[in-house]
């Protein structure tokens, strides 16, 4: 026969004195919300300075509670917006190399099409233009400075034009063909150019260095001091250049021979135009009058 179930506590202590304590928490429990309910009834401002007493020690509790609570679960949402995150900088870093391939392509064409128009606007401005042609090559590491141009005789291109771009003066013609034409750099150390400073119109001479600059050299007179960013254009003394088409800027302070760049670099042009020798209208005859 099965032995009955006992639900006494025994002799086991602990059991005993936990169901006493348990006994002893409820019937607390129902006192104190008894009370609780009473004093809210009866005297609800005594009720509500207890509700906030007991607030503010169960406060810093809960705080911190929900502190850790946040805190964990940050980790996966952490977790996902670092990946996110490095998805959406990937893509942003791919767009900006094509936003940056797109920029410099039209900074490129910008720039063209801006000394294109400059060249287009001295073609029309200058009456002595022979034609505009382009500038197939040019020697940039010989002690000889040529370029080549892709118009000659059949275009009216002949030995002695002066050759210039949208920045300035590049040369003249030594050579010529039927469709070609060979240019005599600035730089060219057999180039001589007589040109003047903007600023006071001391004569001078840009004799080429070979190079790729020249030298600005002063004409019959000594001391004569040059000061860096002073700038040179053509005077027309000679017949062959046409007065005031720049030539070079003095880069070092110096006296009576200074080096300057030109301002009109062949390497980095495309076309280029031809002009007619310019020659300087002859002074007015003085006629005496017999005696």
């Amino acid at each position: 026969m099965a032995p009955g179930r006992d639900r006494r506590t025994g002799f086991s202590r602990r059991r005993q004195y936990g169901v006493f304590l348990g006994y002893v928490l409820a019937v607390a429990g129902v006192i104190v919300g008894a009370g609780l309910l009473v004093m809210s009834r009866f005297d609800p401002p005594a009720f509500a300075a207890l509700r906030m007493g007991v607030a503010g020690m169960t406060t810093p509790v809960s705080s911190g509670l929900a502190s850790v609570g946040d805190a964990i679960a940050s980790v996966p949402r952490a977790i996902g917006t670092y990946l996110f995150v490095h998805d959406e900088n990937a893509v942003l870093r791919a767009e900006r190399d094509r936003s940056r391939a797109l920029l410099m392509r039209a900074r490129t064409i910008a720039y063209d099409n801006r000394r294109l128009r400059r060249l287009l606007d001295l073609r029309d401005r200058d009456d002595s233009v022979v034609v505009s042609a382009r500038l197939v090559s040019s020697t940039a590491s010989s002690g000889r400075r040529f370029a080549l141009l892709n118009a000659g005789r059949w275009q009216g291109v002949f030995p002695g034009m002066p050759v210039r771009g949208p920045d300035g003066l590049i040369g003249r013609i030594v050579e010529t063909g039927p469709n070609a034409a060979r240019v005599l750099l600035l730089s060219d150390p057999e180039s001589i150019v007589p040109v003047r400073r903007t600023r006071d119109g001391l004569p001078a001479i840009a004799a080429g260095r070979g190079d790729g600059m020249v030298d600005i050299r002063s004409v019959d007179t000594t001391n004569v001091r040059f000061n860096a960013g002073d700038v040179f254009v053509s005077s027309g003394t000679g017949g062959l250049y046409a007065p005031g088409i720049p030539v070079a800027r003095i880069i070092a302070t110096g006296a009576d021979s200074v080096p300057a760049r030109t301002f009109a670099h062949p390497d980095t042009l495309d076309f280029a135009i031809v002009s007619k020798a310019f020659m300087p209208v002859p002074p007015p005859r003085v006629e005496t009058a017999a005696p």
